[in-house]
């Protein structure tokens, strides 16, 4: 399927979708999973060069998925340590990868979409990932995101700030642990936008269940719940940081 088949086929599937309320709960909402690889790791300095969607029916699970790829040439090289990681070289991003304006404009109006009908953008350490479209859409000059939805804000779901704030453990917060953690098989290699972007939306189903304060969770909740759990996080890491004489970090979640 083309580029422009996958983001027709996401944008009839969310016409169909059930239209969802402030009072839906995360575990009967309808997600679109979303998550990118790039030249780096500097929104701003850095672009996409390949972007999954995943949007899914909470009813149908993997068997009702609705994907999108994009591979992207990004118009600018490759670092080294971001190539190594995901495998994509300058050589074949200019030979397979479609032009950054057709591909960011397909993604933004699945998203912008999705947003339309209160169904959740759903990314691991999703402040990345969005910095990342957004810079890239001001970079070519399309409208924002923001712009192209009626919401007063994104709404996001970010399993990273879940799992820190309900799950008191020791282990690593990256996504290969997090998802070995609540027994979520991997579809693919891990840094694979698509195998990325299924591996995260598959966390919400035993997150919902092995904390049903997550679960009863509703969209017009999800935000600020995430904006306070992410303080709650950043507050305690910070005094770690302190304690090991390093710099507090000040970043915030969509605030």
């Amino acid at each position: 399927m083309n580029d422009l088949a996958q983001s027709e086929q996401l944008l009839k599937t969310l016409e169909s979708a059930p239209q969802q309320t402030s009072e839906t709960a995360l575990s009967k909402s309808w997600l679109l999973g979303f998550d990118t690889e790039t030249t780096g790791a500097r929104p701003g300095r850095d672009a996409i060069v390949s972007a999954t969607l995943v949007l899914r029916d909470p009813e149908g699970g993997h068997a009702k998925d609705v994907l999108g790829e994009w591979i992207i040439n990004p118009h600018r090289h490759m670092s080294p340590g971001a190539s190594k990681v995901n495998g994509f070289t300058d050589d074949y991003l200019q030979k397979h990868g479609i032009e950054p304006e057709d591909a960011l404009e397909s993604i933004t109006q699945v998203i912008a979409s999705a947003q339309n009908n209160n169904i959740p953008l759903l990314a691991y350490n999703a402040p990345f990932d969005v910095a990342m479209l957004q810079h890239d859409l001001g970079q070519w000059k399309l409208d924002s995101l923001e712009s192209r939805i009626t919401n007063d804000n994104i709404l996001v779901v970010d399993p990273l700030v879940i799992d820190r704030a309900v799950s008191h453990r020791s282990s690593k917060r990256t996504l290969s642990y997090t998802t070995e953690y609540y027994g979520v098989e991997p579809d693919g290699d891990f840094h694979n936008a698509t195998a990325d972007t299924v591996a995260a939306v598959d966390l919400i189903q035993p997150m919902t269940t092995l904390y049903p304060q997550i679960g009863h969770l509703t969209i017009g909740e999800l935000m600020a719940w995430q904006q306070h759990a992410h303080s709650v996080w950043k507050d305690s890491f910070n005094q770690w940081l302190v304690s090991k004489g390093r710099r507090p970090i000040h970043d915030g979640w969509f605030e």
